[in-house]
């Protein structure tokens, strides 16, 4: 029975870093990825779980009966709590975070009754030293356990949603098989049962519909009809068509509209490609969808792109669907593409090879991941990768609702030593938009595209190098690994947009 018990702590343990890491990571993805969500998650739950030890002093009699009652509420409660804030939040978005922060802190006070509830009814065999060194061993390893498993494989195949119901069916179990254990000390006690079987087939009903409870609620946030969804290890794919246009979203974020993409998609390749016509080698960071390479196949003088994408969900998914195969002409299909699934900073840690010309079209720095990807560590990695004429052009945010935030990226490519040449372009799904051109010298403005292009001329061209006022440089600080400012910006300014 002892050795039953210990193992059970290795799950409960399990369970109850799984609950916070599920809602730290949810709170992420719905309010935006940032330290301040995990901090203050992670805060508020282990306070909660402070409280809850504490309030165990006050349970004296049946202790086999209470620790099987707190195990069907840590299930129920901790297992819906994904599910429940998610709906809460695509629904009544405006009490999110009080219900967030509840439900955090009666996890938090559930979880902290179990453990010293076990070591009091496993003191009945060992001694107290015994009872406190084996109860932690086995809590800490279950807590490393999960933090390994949950988002190198079960977020990924399960979803937070399911991830978290199964959690919640494995603090069920345990108060089943704890029932069986104590059976003769517990004697027969039917509503236990009963309490446990009912809390089991909650749990299995929410694991068996929590994929038509993801879509009814995705189908609230997103205006249009969802034709493809999915969670890679890395991030929520999500695909929208209305009549004939398509958008991407990634962790809810739009990415592009086939409306205006080539607006976009234009503008971050042509003026640099343009101007170099000695161009052979290209390198584009970030960029899954293809459509910065089907921008790039268009120059004959291009010998061969290499695409790197942390994420083989995107390339894998915008290389084989038709609607999308068609947007970007098949450009991973041509034998000038090679793709690495890879991060892009740990790559340009290790490839050897030179560049003409890079284009840099990760996601906007919602978070620190991300951040990286603009930091000035970066930018010093990609300098060396520069053949003696390379240039690089970064998608920059944007200057008009996120100004610091764009001239901060400049201000960082300067600090390396690069000379910049900002411009901007209207994108009408994104409002005004940011790139800039960087080298070690000055590139000239293209006086003329030798590719056929939809947006771009020669005559509109040197407007977007001109930037109004309300546009025009502020100062801003270099974004550095050890302090990620670019994030700070850019969720300020941002905040101010979305309110």
């Amino acid at each position: 029975m002892r050795h039953a018990l210990l193992f059970s702590v290795f799950i409960i343990a399990s369970c109850g870093l799984a609950y916070e890491l599920i809602v730290a990571g949810l709170s992420s993805y719905l309010l935006g990825d940032s330290i301040t969500q995990f901090s203050t998650v992670i805060g508020v739950y282990l306070f909660a779980m402070g409280v809850g030890s504490w309030l165990s002093k006050y349970i004296v009699r049946d202790l086999v009966g209470r620790f099987i009652q707190v195990e069907l509420m840590v299930g129920l409660v901790g297992g819906f709590s994904a599910a429940g804030l998610f709906a809460v939040f695509t629904w009544m978005s405006a009490p999110f975070k009080l219900l967030l922060y509840l439900a955090v802190l009666l996890v938090g006070v559930l979880v902290g009754l179990e453990i010293p509830l076990v070591m009091r009814i496993l003191k009945r065999d060992l001694e107290f030293k015994e009872v406190v060194s084996q109860v932690l061993t086995f809590d800490y390893l279950g807590a490393l356990v999960v933090s390994i498993l949950l988002p190198l494989s079960l977020i990924p195949h399960l979803g937070m949603l399911r991830s978290s119901l199964m959690f919640g069916l494995m603090n069920a179990a345990i108060a089943l098989w704890a029932l069986y254990l104590f059976r003769a000390q517990l004697g027969a006690r039917r509503w236990l049962a009963s309490q446990c079987w009912v809390v089991i087939l909650m749990l299995a009903g929410g694991f068996a519909g929590a994929g038509q409870l993801t879509s009814l609620s995705e189908a609230q946030v997103y205006a249009d009809e969802i034709i493809h969804a999915e969670s890679s290890p890395y991030q929520r794919i999500v695909l929208t068509r209305w009549r004939d246009d398509l958008r991407l979203f990634l962790n809810g974020n739009l990415q592009f509209s086939s409306q205006d993409e080539y607006r976009y998609h234009e503008a971050l390749v042509h003026p640099g490609l343009a101007a170099m016509p000695w161009a052979r080698r290209i390198l584009v960071l970030g960029g899954g969808d293809g459509l910065a390479i089907r921008e790039i196949l268009k120059y004959s003088q291009v010998e061969s792109v290499t695409l790197v994408d942390l994420d083989p969900a995107m390339t894998r998914l915008f290389s084989t669907a038709p609607m999308l195969t068609a947007l970007n002409r098949n450009a991973f299909q041509s034998d000038k593409v090679s793709v690495v699934n890879e991060d892009a900073l740990t790559w340009l840690e290790r490839e050897k090879g030179y560049y003409d010309f890079v284009v840099v079209d990760f996601p906007d720095p919602a978070n620190f991941s991300l951040g990286k990807l603009y930091s000035s560590a970066f930018y010093r990695l990609l300098e060396k990768r520069l053949s003696a004429r390379g240039q690089i052009v970064v998608q920059s945010t944007s200057p008009l609702y996120a100004r610091q935030s764009f001239w901060c990226v400049v201000t960082t490519l300067e600090s390396v030593g690069f000379k910049t040449r900002p411009y901007h372009a209207l994108v009408p799904s994104f409002g005004e938009w940011g790139f800039i051109l960087a080298g070690r010298e000055t590139l000239d403005v293209p006086h003329a595209y030798p590719v056929p292009t939809r947006f771009l001329n020669a005559e509109t061209t040197p407007a977007l190098f001109y930037f109004p006022a309300d546009m025009s440089r502020v100062p801003s600080e270099v974004n550095r690994l050890n302090n990620q400012v670019l994030v700070r910006y850019f969720e300020q300014e941002w905040g101010k947009v979305t309110r």
